[in-house]
Order: C-alpha cells, then sequence, then structure tokens
C-alpha cells in the first residue's frame, strides 16, 4: 500500500498534537479528485479546530480547509486530467474527511477548480481559502459597486488584506481598520486608502472621513464589533458579517430595532467553492501574474515539519498577511 507524510491532530489541543504521521494515501473515489498537493495555506479555522471551537469535527483528522497542486485521480468525466494544476477549498476539507496538511488529499468533485498559470506553488497555495472569501463577501455580501466606499473591520488578517485589494481593484476606495498602531503603516502599503486606528469607536472615525457613512462595510472580527461596524454605514448602505476573528459569532438577546442603525442592511457570508466561478479566479490568478493585482503572504514554511511553528505563529499573531506551507522539503 502505498503511503504518504501528513499532518494529523490527534484531539483538539496544544500545538504539539499536531503529529507528522505516514497515513495510505486516498484511494480513488467515484465523485472525488485525488490531489497531489504542493502547497496550502495555514487558516485561522485549523487554529480554532485545534484549539477545540469547530463542531462537528471527527478525531483524529488531517486538517487543511484548502491546497493547491495537481490532479493524480480524477472521475472519468470530470473534465480533470492527470497532471492538471487545481485548487481545492472549503466544504468539509479537514473537518469531516481529511484534508489538505498532507503529500495527498481527496476531496469531492464540487470542491475543485482547475488553473492556468505559472505562479509560484508558494503564491498560488495562499490564494483559494483567503480570495474565496474576500471574493463572496464582496460580490455575494455587500454587492460592491465601482466607486463606493468600502470599510474593513479586521483589516489586518488574510482575507482582510485580501478583500482590500480586490474592491481597490474594482474600484473601490477603501478604510481597514488595525487595534496595533504599529501596523497602519503596513495598511497604506498594502494599498489601503484610509488606514484607521480601531480603538473601539470607529464609526467615529469613519465619519470624520465620510459624514454620511460608508456604502459597505465588512466585519471579520465578530459580534463585538458588529454594532460600531453598522453604526459606520450610511443609510441602505450594507454590513456583512463575514468572519469571527474575534472567537464569538452569536449576538445574544438580539433586538433589531435596537441593534440596528434604521436604514442600515445587516448581511452575512459564509460560502463555498461555488462561490468563485472558474472564470473570476482565472481572472484574478492572471492579474496576479501581470503585477496587476497582490495579495501579502507573511511567511512561507517549506515542509509538513514546519506545520507546528505556522500554528504558534498564527496563534501568538506574529504574522500580517497569510502563512503558507509548500511540499518542497
Amino acid at each position: 500500500m502505498k503511503t504518504m507524510r501528513a499532518v494529523r491532530l490527534s484531539e483538539p489541543g496544544p500545538v504539539e498534537n499536531l503529529r507528522v504521521v505516514s497515513l495510505p494515501v486516498p484511494g480513488e473515489r467515484d465523485g472525488w479528485v485525488r490531489i497531489r498537493v504542493e502547497a496550502f495555506g495555514v487558516n485561522r479555522s485549523e487554529l480554532k479546530l485545534r484549539l477545540g471551537m469547530s463542531e462537528g469535527v471527527s478525531f483524529p483528522r488531517v486538517p487543511g480547509i484548502e491546497a493547491a497542486g495537481v490532479v493524480d485521480a480524477a472521475p472519468e468525466g470530470s473534465g480533470l486530467v492527470v497532471g492538471e494544476k487545481v485548487v481545492a477549498m472549503m466544504g468539509d476539507m479537514g473537518r469531516t474527511y481529511d484534508g489538505g496538511y498532507a503529500e495527498y488529499t481527496s476531496v469531492p468533485l464540487s470542491q475543485v477548480i482547475p488553473v492556468e498559470t505559472d505562479l509560484p506553488w508558494e503564491v498560488l497555495g495562499a490564494l483559494p481559502e483567503m480570495v474565496q472569501t474576500a471574493y463572496g463577501s464582496l460580490t455575494v455580501g455587500l454587492d460592491l459597486q465601482p466607486g463606493q466606499t468600502l470599510l474593513i473591520r479586521g483589516g489586518t488578517s488574510s482575507v482582510g488584506l485580501a478583500a482590500a485589494a480586490l474592491a481597490r481593484w474594482r474600484g473601490a476606495t477603501v478604510l481597514a481598520t488595525t487595534r496595533r498602531k504599529d501596523r497602519l503603516a503596513a495598511l497604506a502599503e498594502h494599498g489601503v486608502d484610509h488606514p484607521v486606528l480601531d480603538d473601539g469607536d470607529v464609526a467615529r472615525a469613519v465619519r470624520e472621513l465620510y459624514p454620511d457613512g460608508v456604502d459597505a462595510a465588512l466585519d471579520l472580527v465578530g459580534t463585538p464589533t458588529l454594532p460600531d461596524t453598522l453604526r459606520a454605514v450610511r443609510v441602505h448602505g450594507t454590513a456583512c458579517f463575514g468572519g469571527s476573528l474575534s472567537n464569538q459569532w452569536t449576538v445574544r438577546d438580539f433586538s433589531p430595532n435596537e441593534y440596528l442603525p434604521r436604514g442600515v442592511r445587516l448581511a452575512g457570508y459564509f460560502g463555498d467553492a461555488a462561490d468563485l466561478p472558474r472564470a473570476a479566479f482565472q481572472e484574478i490568478l492572471d492579474a496576479v501574474a501581470a503585477g496587476d493585482l497582490a495579495f501579502p503572504v507573511d511567511r512561507v514554511y517549506h515542509g509538513l515539519d514546519q506545520v507546528r511553528q505556522a500554528h504558534d505563529d498564527m496563534e501568538r499573531n506574529r504574522a500580517t498577511g497569510k502563512l503558507v506551507v509548500r511540499l518542497d522539503a
């Protein structure tokens, strides 16, 4: 039986519970694609899984909600060719079935997007989940239009930086927040038009720039900041709840008339690979290759043995931007 190296989480707990083990290479399955993994991003959802904050997960489990690599086996009639470059993301990857922290992963066909690109694996590996969440939040969640103003709460997160890049590329003006004064310059360097220090009253700072409020807001921090985010949005504007860096998802004792400012819309976004059309993703990849669009990668780790270090860096907030593991060591 052919085996592979993989990082398996034995049970929720400290970073030491992530162990490199030898496992059988996933077998061929109807409707599933086996991918030889070349790179994968490390994401907050995987950190939350390790810390025991995810529901509906069985252990032991190979984490990883995304991967980039080449097709190793594909269902007949799928249109995929062995050796073709693909990315995979979301669904129940790394939750109810083993995910991308491995030399091979097997995922449902619906989670796979073929790509044509010569981008380095560490660049391509950073993009699937980050771009899907940012793109879906801006399109499905906010219906953001060229010329509009967008506030991003949680701007130094990988998804926050990706949303800022996509929004500016689509012709929007971007405001983005950070709680750390020393990261304001980083937001400006990544193209944010108005970096905002989050002192708990972001609405005040926003309305100093735009007295009527912004057209749209994407809150990636969670329910603790959502009321303030809503107050920064103009009448008939939209705020989208798109993440929970704070680990708080629930609004308790919700009273709409007290919680929602008059005339401000509240939307939510939690998506899947289907929300990122192949043509849209390919256009984004081409723009990255041409230098017209950039997504910040903070650190690249080489080999599965460095996954623990990546998790520790994320848990301790040492990074601004995406963390990527490349399987070349």
